[in-house]
């Protein structure tokens, strides 16, 4: 089984009141993208920062928001905030 855990370096950081309005205007804008995060992942714990990263998916320049950990492997569970998809870092 391959796996996306990414290996790169954070492109910066934020508060996690923004984190947090950021994945739900995403969850928003993408029907049915709050069900597999959550079926997915499990709650982030309690930080006042977390990473951001680039999105890797070529083409697009959005931002990769932790969103919770994931469920099968020991990374943070991300959502792009543009184009939607997920990715473990």
């Amino acid at each position: 089984m391959s796996s996306n855990i990414a290996q790169n370096y954070p492109y910066s950081s934020e508060p996690d009141q923004e984190r947090a309005r950021r994945v739900e205007a995403t969850f928003a804008a993408h029907k049915g993208l709050r069900e597999k995060v959550l079926a997915e992942s499990v709650a982030l714990g309690d930080e006042d920062r977390w990473w951001v990263w680039k999105c890797p998916t070529t083409g697009c320049l959005g931002l990769l928001h932790a969103a919770g950990h994931a469920r099968e492997a020991h990374a943070v569970y991300t959502v792009c905030d543009t184009c939607a998809r997920t990715f473990l870092r």
